[in-house]
C-alpha cells in the first residue's frame, strides 16, 4: 500500500535570498543537474497535474521555486546546474542564489539531491554535496531514470554510487527512483515528511 502523495501548490519564484518566505515554515529543497528530472520527481510525488513545469530546455528553472506542501512546509525546486546553455553570468548568479539559500536559510531541514543513474558523479554534484555537508544538513541521494537500467545493472550502480559518495557500498541514504514505474516514490515522500517532522 502506498503512502499519501504530498499536497503541493506553487507559491512563488524567488530570485533574491532576502525575499525567501519568512513565515517560519520548514522547507526541503530539491537539487540536481539540468535535465536530471527534478520537475518530473516533484510532479510524481505530489497531487494534481504538473505542479512543476517540465521543460526540454536545460536550465529553464532560474529561481528558487517555492511550493506550499501539505499546508505545513515548503518544497523548494532549485535551479538546475551543469550543462545548461546559459550565459556564464547567469550561472554564477544561480550559484550565489543556491549557495546563499543552502547555507543561510535556517528553515531548510533537508535536501533531496537527484543524480542520473546513467551518469558519473560530476564536480558540480560534489560541490552541492559539500555545501550541504559543511552545514550538517540531512540529505538523500535519489537516483533518477532507473527504468533505463536492468535490475542487475541498477544493483551494481547503487553499490558504486554509495561507495563513491559515502565510502561504503552499504552506507548512506540513497533511493533508486523512476517516475515511469513509481520505484522509490513512497520512500522519497516518507524521507521528506520525516525531514520536516
Amino acid at each position: 500500500m502506498g503512502v499519501s502523495l504530498l499536497a503541493a501548490k506553487f507559491v512563488s519564484s524567488i530570485y533574491d535570498n532576502n525575499k525567501v518566505p519568512s513565515d517560519n515554515r520548514s522547507s526541503v529543497a530539491v537539487s540536481g543537474r539540468s535535465n536530471v528530472g527534478k520537475s518530473t520527481l516533484i510532479n510524481t510525488i505530489t497531487q494534481g497535474k504538473k505542479v512543476a513545469k517540465v521543460s526540454s530546455t536545460p536550465g529553464k528553472t532560474q529561481a528558487l521555486n517555492f511550493f506550499i506542501t501539505d499546508d505545513k512546509f515548503y518544497l523548494v525546486d532549485l535551479p538546475g546546474y551543469g550543462f545548461a546553455k546559459v550565459p556564464l553570468a547567469v550561472k554564477k548568479s544561480w550559484g550565489k542564489l543556491v549557495e546563499g539559500y543552502l547555507t543561510g536559510d535556517p528553515s531548510l531541514k533537508g535536501l533531496v539531491m537527484l543524480l542520473d543513474c546513467r551518469r558519473e558523479i560530476q564536480p558540480d554534484d560534489m560541490t552541492m554535496m559539500q555545501w550541504v555537508i559543511n552545514r550538517d544538513l540531512p540529505f538523500v541521494i535519489v537516483l533518477t531514470k532507473t527504468d533505463k537500467l536492468s535490475k542487475s545493472r541498477l544493483i551494481q550502480t547503487v553499490r558504486k554510487m554509495k561507495k563513491n559518495i559515502f565510502g561504503d557500498e552499504n552506507a548512506g541514504n540513497l533511493i533508486p527512483f523512476s517516475a515511469r514505474t513509481n520505484l522509490g516514490k513512497n520512500e522519497v515522500i516518507q524521507w521528506i515528511r520525516k525531514a520536516v517532522a
